[in-house]
């Protein structure tokens, strides 16, 4: 058998915990794959192999055509709240994790192919992906990562050169998906279901140590814990908020303890700005609209702390006292993240108290005109900023908020070249604009053309330039172009 380089570090530490907590089980072959994208920056990072950058080997080994020797394909157990209803088995229906790989940096990683046929917790599914929802994933993932926001990645996209059937026989597709590890809070949810003192104690260990392993010299280290995965969740949450991002499906099977963002199924960003905003086609009561996010975060993150009461303190009243305490900090963390967050897009380098109004009363105008929310951000950011004021009916009430505005900046030992610097880096030029994202996979679904994909995949990569090739992909979208829903695709 060929030797794993040794620049190629690989492990399997999640495979040596109870079997009850994954399924072995190997990827499903496919007829014709071929390359959708290889991200080879991130190959590098991996210090991935060269032999599976972007060539035939490559290809086999992320269609699950072959599994390499450094291989130990398993489907994780998990439970989740799917819209507030409990289901107490769900686990990785079409998604296999191959391997742990150790970066340049010392991160560790999870190699997790998505689409690559049944699984054990597949429940009569056919474990596969239709190729849009892979190019949707590839496409926006990245395009966070690159924006700064906690995220997994996409390393690789292949068709399989079969077809998948939902509503109707789509084109498939395999993501190979990277991640600080894909514990989510309905791990440990499932975990808390075995009513095992033991198993509970160990699998939280793992993850303190993998993941918090500050946490495990404190006092109380499971009470560490929480605190550390609820400043992450806030912090991630509060980064959404100021770039209008929705993800759509907030399930707590599909929020890490890591903090990364994951599952961009029916994801968007919001255009025009709306607490309201929906674009889920299955979130028809709007729970996780925009402006609920932080509210579901935080109901989620209760659910953590329901399973973990058992370690925080035997006697129960005195645990839930303890994890009323962590998860009412909640709040504040999330507040003063998105706080110092929506500042910095204003150019206020140290907010005030009073800043909020100025935020909150800003918000109002946009919600008022429905303006465009990354487009404003973007024209504040110039020099010229009384420009967008252009995109407001209101005109009165928008020079009034101006001139309050520029009051507070002048406040500032800036010059308005570094304020202007600031702004703009914060306030992106691109974002994935759900229109261009729609068209990118009509294009490779219906015609196999991966000229916008690869063009937007390009572009996306410096969301905070100006670059005039991408001028057209900063315009929010006509009413033609206008993307009301998006679909899971699972």
């Amino acid at each position: 058998m060929p030797q794993t380089p040794s620049c190629f570090t690989v492990e399997h530490t999640y495979k040596q915990l109870p079997a009850a907590l994954y399924a072995l089980c190997q990827p499903t072959a496919v007829a014709a794959p071929e390359w959708l994208a290889f991200n080879q920056p991130l190959a590098e990072e991996l210090s991935l192999p060269e032999r599976y950058h972007a060539t035939d080997q490559g290809l086999q080994l992320f269609a699950g055509n072959i599994v390499a020797d450094w291989c130990q394909p398993l489907a994780q157990a998990y439970a989740g709240h799917q819209f507030a209803n409990y289901v107490p088995r769900l686990g990785d229906g079409r998604a296999l994790l191959l391997a742990e790989v150790i970066s340049r940096s010392g991160q560790r990683y999870d190699l997790q192919l998505k689409g690559a046929g049944p699984t054990p917790f597949s429940r009569g599914g056919d474990g596969r992906s239709p190729l849009g929802p892979v190019i949707r994933e590839y496409l926006v993932s990245e395009a966070m990562h690159a924006l700064g926001v906690p995220t997994t990645r996409a390393l690789a996209a292949v068709s399989s050169g079969e077809m998948v059937y939902r509503d109707e026989p789509q084109p498939g597709a395999i993501l190979t998906r990277v991640a600080k590890s894909h514990i989510r809070i309905g791990t440990f949810q499932y975990v808390a279901s075995c009513n095992d003192r033991q198993l509970l104690n160990d699998f939280t260990d793992y993850v303190i140590a993998r993941h918090y392993p500050q946490c495990a010299a404190q006092p109380q280290p499971y009470l560490a814990l929480l605190t550390a995965i609820i400043a992450a969740q806030a912090a991630t949450v509060a980064h959404w908020m100021s770039l209008g991002f929705i993800h759509g499906v907030m399930n707590t099977d599909n929020m890490t303890i890591s903090g990364e963002t994951i599952d961009y199924g029916p994801c968007a960003f919001m255009e025009a700005y709306d607490e309201k905003t929906v674009f889920s086609a299955i979130d028809r009561r709007g729970r996780y609209a925009y402006g609920n996010q932080p509210a579901v975060a935080q109901w989620n993150l209760t659910r953590l702390a329901e399973t973990l009461l058992p370690l925080l303190n035997a006697d129960q009243p005195a645990a839930i006292r303890l994890a009323t305490a962590a998860l009412e900090n909640f709040s504040q963390q999330y507040q003063q993240n998105y706080q110092q967050r929506m500042a910095t897009k204003l150019g206020i380098t140290h907010p005030a108290q009073d800043d909020e109004r100025l935020i909150n009363d800003l918000l109002q105008l946009l919600q008022q005109d429905q303006i465009d929310f990354s487009q404003f951000f973007n024209q504040l950011s110039q020099l010229d900023p009384a420009k967008a004021g252009e995109l407001f009916s209101d005109k009165i009430s928008w020079q009034n908020w101006m001139q309050r505005w520029q009051a507070r900046v002048g406040e500032q030992s800036l010059t308005t070249g570094q304020r202007v610097s600031i702004m703009q880096q914060v306030n992106p030029v691109l974002i994935p604009r759900n229109h261009l994202v729609q068209q990118a996979i009509e294009q490779v679904t219906r015609h196999g053309d991966l000229t916008l994909f690869n063009q937007l995949k390009q572009a996306w990569l410096k969301p905070f330039a100006t670059n005039p090739a991408y001028l057209a992909f900063s315009q929010p979208a006509t009413e033609d172009e206008r993307v009301q829903r998006t679909f899971c695709g699972t």
